[in-house]
């Protein structure tokens, strides 16, 4: 194991002036889903290979979890509100599928009072549990960016923290290139077009930071070999101040329909060929925070 940390560790130290070279964070996200994303999460940090991690408070293994992740460095592991309306929302009534919770947020049937309580408590949630403000906010199936959802989120976090320093997922396509079919491409557009560009504007005019584009889409298919080739492309692909998310996990006993996907991520992220994949591509990993500064 040493021997992979060494090698993740040389890609981290490569030189800040060669134009060649980007830096990029990588996210997990739904700490808090499971024990099993918790076990993966925290071994990856361990490694050094995760430079952020997005909290679901609202999930069954999120009281557990919270401590672990609460001891991590916190200027190397970001940790961020994974804001949740669709699976683990706090307020049950407020669980919706995607599919219908885009359609009322377009048709402006959501329960402003209702979502407001809800995103103020999952904010509550989180100060409670961490002992301090999240680095950033980004949503579960980008719910973040919905109309409504959005205006709320940023209001409630002017409101708390006036001050800024956060930083806010963008969910911007990333270009054809970072993409291995045209169904993964067509997915990250219709992710973007869901609501990036209003989210950015709303960032803008509150002085909050965002990642350059959203790489790691795709229709968690394909095993791990399918995994790496994707994984390889998108390093490949990557921008400075890119965000690489995934969704790794280890074997749970609590339901969970991306166990495969969340496994086979596990075994490429947290291999022996990751420092070599990141070396191959010129990427170095780094904190969001520190990249947007």
């Amino acid at each position: 194991m040493s021997k992979t940390v060494t090698a993740v560790d040389t890609v981290h130290e490569a030189p800040q002036h060669s134009s060649s070279w980007r830096a990029i964070a990588l996210c997990v996200d739904d700490y808090g889903l499971n024990d099993g994303v918790n076990q993966a999460v925290l071994a990856l940090a361990q490694l050094g290979r995760v430079q952020a991690v997005s909290a679901m408070v609202g999930g069954p293994a999120w009281r557990q979890g919270a401590p672990a992740l609460r001891a991590l460095d916190g200027a190397a592991v970001e940790v961020g509100l994974h804001l949740d309306l669709t699976e683990c929302a706090l307020d049950p009534a407020l669980r919706f599928p995607l599919s219908r919770l885009i359609a009322r947020a377009y048709l402006g049937q959501l329960d402003r009072n209702a979502l407001q309580r809800e995103i103020a408590a999952q904010l509550d949630a989180f100060e409670h549990a961490m002992g301090r403000a999240p680095a950033y906010v980004d949503g579960h199936q980008h719910v973040h960016q919905l109309p409504v959802v959005r205006t709320l989120l940023l209001a409630e976090l002017a409101r708390r923290y006036p001050q800024g320093g956060l930083w806010l997922r963008a969910t911007r396509g990333a270009p054809r290139a970072a993409h291995a079919d045209a169904r993964t491409a067509f997915k990250s557009q219709v992710i973007a077009t869901l609501g990036s560009r209003a989210l950015a504007t709303l960032a803008r005019r509150q002085g909050l930071r965002q990642n350059a584009c959203l790489l790691g889409v795709y229709d968690f298919t394909g095993g791990a070999d399918g995994y790496r080739a994707r994984l390889a492309r998108w390093l490949h692909a990557a921008r400075q101040g890119d965000l690489l998310m995934c969704h790794v996990g280890l074997p749970t006993t609590l339901p969970d329909v991306l166990a495969g996907a969340r496994q086979d991520e596990f075994a490429v992220i947290g291999g022996p060929e990751f420092g070599a994949l990141l070396e191959q591509a010129k990427v170095r990993l780094q904190p969001m925070g520190k990249l947007l500064v």
